[in-house]
């Protein structure tokens, strides 16, 4: 299986879900499909909402990346970035806050979570299951090394 990727650009709104279920078409897996599906409409409605503020004039760009190994979604706004010091993984102390679950969420969706070094883009990423990885290597359709996330 070769590298397959396809790239989405829409504008900033939070109607997401069909845009949620176009990102999900290759995943086949019930109990995976709903923990991606909670994480990915996490991660867009943060770029829509704080990336974008909203602004139906920014756009967002989304790529999906499919290896032999790896499920990636690479998720940009045009807002300033997430500051490093903000990308916590952790729930907030109090439980009546509005927001600041996001990242925990995100985090816990995913195998592997990146984000750029401007912080306005986020690389998320499961691994598919080590049995279809398994017959996609056997069968050799390619031969380069994608253990790790693009």
């Amino acid at each position: 299986m070769a590298l397959r990727w396809a790239d989405f650009i829409t504008p900033s709104t939070l109607r997401l879900a069909p845009l949620v279920e176009l990102l999900l078409e290759p995943i086949s897996k019930p109990d995976q499909l709903e923990r991606l599906q909670l994480g990915l409409q996490e991660a867009l409605v943060n770029a829509v909402r704080h990336g974008n503020g909203c602004d139906p004039r920014k756009c967002l760009r989304i790529r999906r990346i499919v290896s032999p190994r790896w499920f990636v979604w690479q998720i940009q706004d045009e807002g300033d970035g997430v500051p490093a010091h903000a990308r916590l993984s952790q729930l907030p102390e109090r439980s009546d806050v509005a927001c600041g679950r996001g990242f925990f969420l995100i985090q816990h969706c995913f195998d592997d979570v990146r984000w750029s070094g401007r912080g306005n883009r986020l690389q998320l990423a499961v691994r598919r299951s080590p049995s279809i990885a398994a017959r996609l290597i056997v069968r050799g359709s390619d031969s380069r090394d994608l253990s790790a996330p693009v």
